[in-house]
């Protein structure tokens, strides 16, 4: 008698051994748990079954091992160049310890937005510093924690101006020295405002015809001018100056600030973050300290707390399109915070005078270039200049062009008869031999010692003083403050991050490897299309394979945020309405709808109409059909997220679909809970007209503390004619990038590669069972809102805490009290005031789930205890989380015990997370507003 026993476990299958949390016997478990007699029984139970999908998602699953190879294989079809194009992307050296201990390290990349700043302090510092050193560059005293990337946030700093110029004039000047892709969306965001843009040279500027304009310093084409006159010329005229500048530039240049600019905008990408084709990078944006209660996007700021400390947290009410909804300036609701972390990292990592050095090493390998070109002959311009020059070559241009490409290297085609030249960091000797040879010249040319700098345009002024910035840079300090900060936070490489609508699932190490890939990083966005074959092939499948899921016919691949993919996907249906010649500006948004979609509508001109919500959360059938009749032929879209952001399944979705139809009107389904749909439901086949994907949240790209994120958008055949164009030649572009922040892409391709179509539906069953089952443990102890028409919620479930507000508990207190047992908050008081979220993500095990259920039970009988008389609310333990190590070694005066404050059921022992202050004070850090690093003698002042 044989011992073998055949197995049927496959420890290569990743999708049920890796991603997925539970086991199958957890999952047995859980269901009997919820009362259903399988998964596929509760699935039925939850999704309704007339929009249920009717093919299979079937591609095959790939193992890890397997998935490497593959990428390998495409990762080959890309052709690295030195790619010395210019135009805002740049060749550029992240440090070894930055790439170990930054990107490639979980601890930063899987770390949620830090609304909750009690877990985000190490984050928040790393943003404060970057802030810090944009102010300082730009010579601007506020700056904010990171915007998408340079275009879009000189768009967002044109729509700045024209809310704070004291001119009411209707024109937006524009240089014609800023990069190409730049003008493009700032032309995009312009035309729905009403706003006329006028290019043009500096020189033919009307002040009196604009409330701003914009200057590129360097130019595009590297001219490096005062635009001191300028400026001030527009501020005669009540108009703003905002400058588009290079943070490496402005190590040697006379600052924005010093010739008296408003606003400063770009890019901090070649300060340490690979090109990756076009992105992430994180973009930057200061201003004067009058206008940064107007200025868009996240700003870290310093407050105090409870017991005086000094302690960072998010400033201003940032997510300002939640409070105002349609009156908002701005859907920007995301940043680049990883990447901002790391450009942050590089300027402490180098320090002032490291960056000064690189800045001078960088200019004058260009004046080296620039001088043995004219001693050639050639006609170079312009005479003053940082790092870019351009060369007239009459009609060689494209034979220039083929001999620097056989070289390995890519010039700019300016025009049809120059090239431009753009040296960066990684720029050496090599470089500039190979380069001078293709065009003719053999012999090493003398380096250049003096600079084509003029005297009176070199900067005089300081920069990165701050203590932060003078650190021992030996790589041991580095790499312990860097392990400092990452252990003030909780990310989910410690615990589960249960939010609500943000689905913080896993993010594999083997979707995360190929990014950092030499092939993927080092490509410039617009090098010729035959270097990236490999990039084609990956974006191609990924969008083949994202309209299988969805049943849409085509994707654009270019909106680099969420939000932005609600932009370009009402910008889209504007766009048909428009060649169809129907006048349509009427948006219809449920009350519960993110508040990012009416400030997404108000930005594309339309005007929102608001439907109210059925008591069991559900869109008010009645309201709707009454708003969508009264439209009429002026209805351009409806606005609805699937699964209802109250985390149902609602029955009537066809019903709202074909009344939105019949009025003429487009469907968009916002894919923020497409967690809920993989493998089960497709939008475009149950009445969606064009959908925007999460990918940092289905389709697990990380969230990176607060960014990066994609957000493609799907649409039906009707529309793919007007999804955005190229930056570079096409109208409508939302992005700097043809395909957005390219590199992250991978990531989600890699998850569907992996994962395999059977893997990512049930994937989806999965994150149903884990919600219904923490919807089913808690629901004696907590009412749970909006269980379905069936008894079930979806991905999600929306805990009630307000009853708990007669005794004196909020749910502020609930949040700070699950940072004791080690956990972050769900997402609070939306879409419900005083309500917590739950969102389990399948990646969570039973185990995971079961800890946070005790957590919660546990808060729950001290609110009890409350409730009951046996404690006052501002004496227990729930007022005084979260709890510190600080708390733990002091005088003891509370009515519980250091037990019960410090290791409350739920929270590890051995294992346990202190966050390094206590409750931060929001109304503080409102009234005495600080965005830059406070000096260090504050810090001693805080702690006496």
């Amino acid at each position: 008698m044989t011992r073998w026993k055949p197995t049927d476990y496959n420890p290569d299958d990743f999708a049920n051994r890796r991603h997925i949390g539970p086991s199958p016997a957890e999952m047995a478990e859980m269901l009997k748990v919820v009362g259903a007699d399988s998964l596929e029984a509760l699935i039925d139970q939850t999704v309704p079954a007339a929009i249920r999908q009717d093919a299979a998602l079937d591609w095959p699953a790939l193992s890890e091992a397997a998935l490497l190879d593959r990428m390998r294989q495409v990762a080959a079809r890309n052709t690295v160049m030195t790619s010395l194009i210019g135009q805002g992307y740049h060749g550029t050296v992240t440090p070894p310890a930055i790439q170990r201990n930054i990107l490639e390290n979980p601890a930063w990349y899987t770390a949620y937005t830090p609304y909750q700043p009690e877990i985000a302090q190490g984050r928040l510092e790393a943003l404060l510093n970057f802030q810090t050193m944009v102010a300082d560059l730009t010579g601007l005293p506020v700056a904010n924690a990171s915007l998408l990337d340079e275009a879009t946030a000189a768009a967002e700093a044109m729509a700045m101006a024209q809310r704070q110029a004291k001119s009411k004039a209707r024109g937006f000047f524009v240089d014609r020295n800023l990069h190409p892709q730049t003008i493009a969306v700032i032309e995009t965001r312009a035309a729905p405002l009403g706003i006329e843009v006028i290019q043009g040279a500096a020189e033919d500027l009307d002040p009196k015809a604009v409330f701003g304009a914009i200057f590129q310093y360097p130019g595009t084409y590297g001219h490096v001018r005062d635009l001191a006159g300028d400026i001030a010329a527009l501020h005669d005229a009540g108009a703003l100056a905002v400058v588009a500048t290079d943070l490496l530039a402005l190590c040697l240049l006379r600052e924005p600030g010093a010739m008296g600019a408003d606003i400063a905008v770009g890019s901090a990408q070649r300060f340490g973050v690979p090109m990756g084709y076009g992105g992430p990078h994180a973009a930057f944006m200061s201003c004067r300290d009058e206008l940064k209660r107007a200025m868009p996007g996240r700003i870290v700021g310093v407050s105090i707390d409870a017991k005086g400390n000094q302690a960072y947290r998010l400033s201003l009410q940032t997510r300002e399109q939640h409070i105002r909804r349609e009156k908002a300036t701005s859907n920007v609701c995301t940043a680049q915070a990883l990447l901002a972390v790391m450009a942050s990292f590089y300027a402490v990592f180098h320090g002032p005078v490291g960056l000064r050095a690189i800045a001078q090493r960088v200019h004058l390998h260009a004046v080296t270039i620039a001088n043995a070109l004219r001693a050639a002959g050639a006609e170079v311009a312009p005479d003053a200049f940082f790092d870019t020059i351009t060369v007239r070559v009459g009609v060689g241009q494209a034979g220039i062009l083929a001999a620097a490409r056989h070289r390995g290297i890519n010039l700019r085609k300016v025009g049809r008869d120059r090239v431009g030249i753009s040296v960066d960091e990684t720029t050496d000797p090599g470089v500039i031999a190979r380069l001078l040879d293709a065009f003719g010249i053999t012999d090493a040319p003398a380096p250049a010692q003096a600079p084509a700098i003029p005297e009176d345009l070199l900067r005089e002024t300081d920069y990165l003083t701050h203590p932060v910035f003078h650190m021992n840079r030996a790589e041991s300090e580095m790499m312990r403050y860097m392990r400092r900060l990452s252990d003030r936070d909780l990310a989910l490489d410690r615990a589960m991050i249960p939010l609500g609508s943000c689905t913080m699932k896993l993010n594999a190490a083997a979707e995360m490897m190929p990014i950092t890939w030499p092939e993927f990083g080092a490509l410039h966005p617009f090098a010729p299309a035959e270097q990236a074959a490999g990039y084609a092939e990956a974006i191609a499948d990924l969008t083949d394979k994202l309209c299988q899921i969805t049943g849409y016919d085509a994707f654009s691949m270019q909106p680099n945020s969420g939000a932005q993919g609600e932009y370009a996907g009402l910008l889209t249906i504007a766009a048909y309405h428009k060649s169809r010649g129907e006048d349509r500006d009427v948006c219809l948004i449920p009350v519960s709808a993110h508040g990012t979609n009416p400030a997404s509508a108000q930005m594309c001109g339309m005007k929102v109409v608001v439907v109210k919500s059925a008591p069991n959360g559900d869109i008010d059938l009645e309201d709707f059909s009454d708003k969508a009749a009264k439209a009429g032929n002026r209805l351009a879209a409806v606005m609805i997220t699937y699964p209802s952001t109250h985390g149902v399944f609602e029955d009537t979705l066809r019903e709202v679909c074909d009344i939105t139809h019949k009025h003429g009107g487009q469907v968009y389904i916002d894919g923020a809970n497409m967690n809920a749909l993989v493998g089960l439901v497709k939008p475009g086949e149950i009445g969606g007209d064009v959908s925007h994907l999460n990918l940092h949240k289905t389709f697990a790209i990380p969230h990176g503390g607060g960014g990066p994120g994609m957000g493609p958008i799907g649409v039906k055949a009707h529309l793919a004619p007007f999804l955005p164009g190229d930056p570079q030649t096409g109208e409508g572009a939302v992005s700097a990038a043809p395909y957005g922040s390219a590199s992250i892409l991978l990531i989600s391709w890699a998850y569907c590669l992996m994962m395999g179509g059977a893997g990512l539906t049930q994937a989806t069953r999965v994150a149903i069972l884990n919600a219904n089952y923490i919807a089913s443990r808690l629901a004696g102890a907590y009412p749970i809102l909006f269980m379905g028409n069936r008894g079930r919620v979806a991905h999600e479930c929306i805990i009630d805490t307000r009853p708990f507000a007669d005794h004196g508990v909020t749910v502020d207190d609930i949040a700070k009290r699950l940072i004791d047992n080690g956990f972050h908050a769900p997402t609070m008081s939306w879409p419900v005031a005083g309500t917590l979220m739950v969102e389990p993500t399948e990646s969570e095990t039973k185990a995971e789930i079961d800890r946070f259920i005790t957590a919660l039970l546990a808060i729950r009988a001290e609110i009890t205890e409350v409730a009951e008389g046996r404690i006052e609310a501002h004496q227990s333990p729930l007022r005084h989380a979260p709890h510190t190590v600080e708390d733990l070694v002091a005088d003891w005066d509370r009515p519980y015990s250091r037990e019960q404050g410090c290791f409350p059921p739920g929270a590890f022992r051995v294992d346990k997370y202190w966050p390094p202050v206590g409750r931060v004070d929001n109304a503080y850090g409102d009234r005495n507003l600080v965005c830059t690093c406070p000096p260090l003698e504050t810090y001693a002042e805080a702690a006496e």
